[in-house]
């Protein structure tokens, strides 16, 4: 599978719910509303880490040879199977070394042929047996007297002489085999470069980025364009190693995606086996369910601290919180039954319109749980924690 960027790592302690919370509503004066006891939620710490949205497979197509762009098949978002051509380059000049090559392959199979075919003669027709010249006296007299004689006084060897003869044939049905053997592992490598000049769908997908257009001049290494399968997304993140030992692949854990910090469950898929030496970061992917984020996109994975201390926080209803700026309060009733703003510093969003408070209330305290407009404007004498 298959060359994509990870989002800086984004610290922010929270704390997961494991125990039930008891919320009890208390009826007061009706213009106050509806008012919580604030209780405890016993949890095991947790760490908010950030990371990106990327394809479950992404291959960045780039050029292996220098030409220009003749084709390209879409835009970005345009979905093609696999095996579908998605961008090709000008291989005229591949095409005619390839007729060229060819015809240099058949004369080496004519002069193959033919080697063997004088093998075949020097078998049952051997040269040196043969008369050089015509039937005339003087070749007669060199048949049957020259010949016969120098054979007896050992200066000449037929067999010798049919022997070499043999070895030469043997020798040019090998040349002519080797030769062809050449051509043939250049029209190998040859054909990889005209395959090479086509780029093909590796699998099914969609075009998520163009480099180039058509007409544009490339060279080797250039990118063309990014493939990627967007149907199944994962959250890709680098993970600080203390918390490696806290996960294990197949494990459910919480994620937040943007733009509305929806949370959503994600299961470990990737454990990469090596931690990033200078940074001490191990990189982790998370699958996320389908239709529920776009690639590139910020999301945030709720991962357990089990070396942190188990904590006791506050929980309060979500829409007990009010913002003066970007400080967060809530309304808690004195002994008068009064209410009275007090700054709290917010911690994990727990899902069913509830979240922890870090600082700021003690349990058994009361809050407003939806303060009303006349209660959202100035701040009250107690904005302080206790």
């Amino acid at each position: 599978m298959l060359k994509i960027t990870t989002a800086s790592v984004a610290w922010a302690l929270a704390l997961s719910l494991t125990a039930s919370v008891a919320l009890v509503s208390l009826p007061v004066q009706a213009d106050t509303g509806e008012v919580f006891v604030v209780q405890q939620a016993q949890g095991t710490p947790t760490v908010s880490i950030g990371g990106t949205v990327v394809p479950y497979k992404s291959v960045m197509l780039a050029a292996q040879l220098s030409g220009r762009v003749t084709f390209l098949a879409g835009r970005e978002g345009d979905s093609f199977e696999a095996e579908a051509l998605l961008v090709a380059i000008d291989d005229a000049e591949l095409l005619a070394q390839r007729r060229a090559l060819l015809a240099q392959m058949a004369s080496a199979d004519a002069q193959l042929r033919n080697a063997g075919v004088q093998y075949t003669r020097e078998m049952f027709s051997p040269q040196s047996r043969e008369a050089p010249g015509g039937m005339g006296m003087p070749n007669l007299f060199d048949q049957m007297f020259t010949r016969p004689m120098e054979s007896f006084v050992g200066e000449r060897d037929c067999d010798v002489e049919r022997s070499a003869d043999l070895f030469a044939s043997e020798l040019q049905i090998q040349q002519a085999q080797n030769a062809m053997l050449r051509l043939q592992a250049e029209l190998q490598a040859l054909d990889t470069r005209i395959r090479d000049a086509r780029g093909m769908a590796p699998f099914e997908g969609v075009i998520v980025r163009k480099y180039v257009e058509v007409g544009d001049t490339v060279q080797p290494g250039q990118p063309l364009l990014d493939f990627a399968d967007v149907e199944y997304l994962q959250v890709e993140v680098d993970v600080p190693a203390r918390l490696r030992s806290g996960l294990r692949e197949g494990q459910m854990v919480q994620a937040e995606i943007d733009p509305d910090d929806r949370r959503v469950p994600v299961r470990v898929a990737q454990i990469f086996p090596m931690a990033d030496p200078q940074r001490h970061t191990v990189k982790i992917k998370f699958d996320l369910p389908q239709g529920v984020s776009e690639p590139g996109m910020y999301a945030k994975v709720l991962l357990p601290d089990l070396g942190a201390p188990a904590r006791a926080n506050p929980v309060i209803p979500r829409s007990a919180v009010r913002y003066n700026g970007s400080l967060p309060g809530v309304y808690v009733l004195n002994a008068q039954g009064q209410p009275q703003l007090r700054l709290i510093r917010v911690g994990e969003d727990l899902g069913d319109g509830f979240m922890t408070v870090l600082s700021g209330l003690r349990a058994g305290e009361r809050v407003l749980a939806n303060p009303g407009p006349r209660l959202s404007a100035g701040w009250a004498d107690e904005t302080r924690a206790p």
